[in-house]
């Protein structure tokens, strides 16, 4: 299957590459021509063979409401864009309606997996039309990873994106949760290797996981982050999660409490929010800030 894909950054590089290595064809386009395959949006369309799938993956808001417009003047009936970045749901449904007026088909795909993901695959959200998200399910396969779980379509389009969402609202309030407590064993006298005690959780207890395993990771580099500064940016999405959370009567106190220590971190130099800074870097490459 061809693809067409808009954004080569950290995310969309490994995803060109995975799904290359799955058989398909894939022509890239970044602003950046020396990891572009193409000049411009228009030569890409032009390499591809219709009925097209186009695959955008730059930053959400207004990156992507001028790359849906430049699509949605090359493309033509019968093709399809998939918004594969961290887009609001609400923006899905005006982009669903924008393309439809001209027959293009459009899917929002929430992808999970940051820079681990060209090895370990991409967990997969999708929100569309039966009908467009059927045509994609070799793409879908090729990025998602091996054996039966890492995809689901969820349900009409913004589902796919709004599921990403609060999936990223679980993330932080997981991430809270192992920042304090490691914050509070480094606090005591008694222990001494408070590296090592994470390290004991990896295996048979109820709190292994991921998330743990690259705490660990952070610690072996930096034993008690002493390297980092304390400040951890939020990426929108558990701003979305709280808001949605309000919108429909929902409490959620952990993830509303965990965006708070977020903005905290923004005042003070927070030893919980080197943790969390560190555990960013560790699954998605998120850039830290050093003391130095």
């Amino acid at each position: 299957m061809q693809l067409g894909l808009i954004g080569l950054g950290k995310m969309g590089g490994n995803m060109r590459e995975r799904v290359r290595r799955h058989g398909h064809t894939v022509v890239g386009y970044d602003r950046n021509p020396e990891v572009s395959d193409v000049d411009s949006l228009a030569a890409m369309v032009e390499g591809l063979d219709a009925p097209r799938t186009v695959w955008v993956m730059v930053p959400a808001g207004a990156a992507t409401q001028s790359v849906i417009d430049e699509l949605g003047g090359l493309l033509e009936a019968g093709d399809t864009v998939v918004d594969g970045g961290n887009s609001r749901w609400t923006d899905d449904e005006k982009h669903a309606e924008e393309l439809a007026a001209k027959g293009i088909g459009f899917v929002d795909a929430g992808v999970s997996g940051g820079v681990w993901g060209l090895e370990n695959g991409y967990a997969l959200m999708v929100g569309g039309d039966k009908k467009h998200v059927e045509r994609l399910k070799p793409i879908f396969d090729a990025l998602k990873p091996d054996g039966p779980y890492g995809y689901v379509h969820a349900g009409k389009v913004g589902s796919g994106h709004f599921s990403k969402m609060v999936h990223n609202g679980i993330e932080y309030a997981m991430m809270q949760a192992y920042a304090e407590g490691w914050e509070l064993l480094e606090k005591v006298d008694s222990v001494e290797n408070v590296r090592e005690v994470f390290r004991s959780w990896q295996d048979g207890t109820v709190i292994r996981s991921w998330l743990l395993d690259l705490a660990v990771n952070a610690l072996d580099a930096d034993q008690h982050l002493d390297k980092l500064r304390g400040y951890a940016e939020d990426s929108g999405e558990g701003r979305w999660t709280v808001e949605a959370a309000i919108d429909n009567a929902v409490p959620l106190p952990a993830i509303t409490a965990s965006l708070y220590a977020r903005f905290a971190s923004r005042q003070d130099d927070s030893p919980q929010m080197k943790m969390i800074a560190a555990l960013r870097n560790q699954f998605g490459g998120h850039a830290v800030e050093s003391k130095e």
